[in-house]
């Protein structure tokens, strides 16, 4: 045994302290969850469909609702709608965040600016809270854990400006990039885009979620490195109902055919809504703790140690 290590005792008898686990899970049972999502893309990729089809699923569950408190608009500006999902008595407190398709106008300098001040906005909010001397107890968390990103299905290449605004968001938020309608290609389309894609976002050194920590094992590394091999998503969103087989599914009609989006044979979209929600779904909030608002806070609070250290002179 190290030195200065505690000797590692087994009880005579059963105390119970090994229910605090449970203890935990009914505090936060009782509290609910928070997950905030933003959604960037072109006008036009179907993120509103796609977003609608991703936690829509859940109503698959007969013990799961979806209620939403405000209805969802067309998008002009950047503004958070709130949903609340229950599924087998857990509660998670939904925003997602939709913004204005960038990269419309004619000249697009700086249009990524309102997304990126957005979420640093959220931080800062955050932080407020925190520094505040009678703070609540818990402070309502706004702060973006997930930034999903969509490509338009050129099969070419990214275009300019995406590269820029992975490397913003990269930057401040968890990405998670999504080649929109992806049943615009065919397979061997879909393949060599992927490539493509993935050699660019390399070449240009963009860091995408999900990224090994000291703090991640052996299971966890592997399950990253799966996803990694993935992404970006190629992914077609539908709340319509198809008849395949004599079932109805979740699907759309196209020139090749019939499109089950909880097949995987012909989308991703059930590894992505896998990712986010049943695998990575907490990590995505610790990460966002953890890495990104630590980040900012750290350099918040070095600059008001700086500016308090030197004041300037009165007028």
């Amino acid at each position: 045994m190290a030195q200065g290590q505690p000797e590692e005792i087994r009880a005579n008898s059963y105390v119970g302290f090994e229910t605090i686990t449970r203890q935990i899970e009914h505090k936060l049972l009782k509290r609910g969850f928070q997950f905030n999502v933003i959604v960037v893309g072109q006008t036009g990729l179907g993120k509103s469909t796609l977003i609608n089809t991703l936690f829509a699923s859940h109503l698959i569950d007969s013990k799961g609702r979806f209620a939403s408190d405000e209805e969802v608009r067309q998008t002009t500006e950047i503004h958070p709608v709130s949903h609340v999902i229950v599924e087998n008595g857990v509660r998670l407190r939904l925003n997602i965040v939709d913004t204005p398709g960038y990269g419309d106008q004619v000249n697009n300098d700086n249009c990524w600016d309102p997304i990126i001040k957005y979420i640093k906005d959220q931080h800062s909010a955050y932080l407020r809270k925190e520094l505040t001397a009678m703070r609540d107890r818990h402070i309502q968390d706004t702060r973006i854990h997930c930034a999903l990103f969509f490509i338009n299905p050129s099969g070419h290449s990214l275009r300019a400006i995406d590269i820029v605004v992975l490397k913003k968001l990269s930057e401040v938020v968890n990405v998670v990039p999504i080649i929109a309608k992806s049943d615009s290609l065919t397979m061997e389309e879909r393949f060599a885009f992927k490539q493509k894609i993935r050699a660019e976002l390399i070449h240009h050194n963009i860091r995408l979620y999900p990224f090994d920590t000291e703090e991640t094992d052996d299971e966890e590394i592997q399950v990253n490195a799966q996803i990694r091999a993935m992404i970006p998503f190629a992914v077609v969103g539908s709340e319509r109902t198809v008849v395949i087989d004599g079932k109805s599914v979740r699907g759309r009609k196209n020139r090749w055919g019939v499109i089950n989006v909880e097949d995987e044979k012909h989308c991703e979209f059930v590894y992505l809504r896998n990712f986010l929600t049943r695998t990575h779904l907490q990590d995505l909030i610790e990460t966002t703790a953890q890495i990104h608002y630590e980040a900012f806070r750290s350099k918040q609070l070095l600059a008001l140690k700086e500016s308090q250290a030197n004041p300037r002179a009165g007028p």
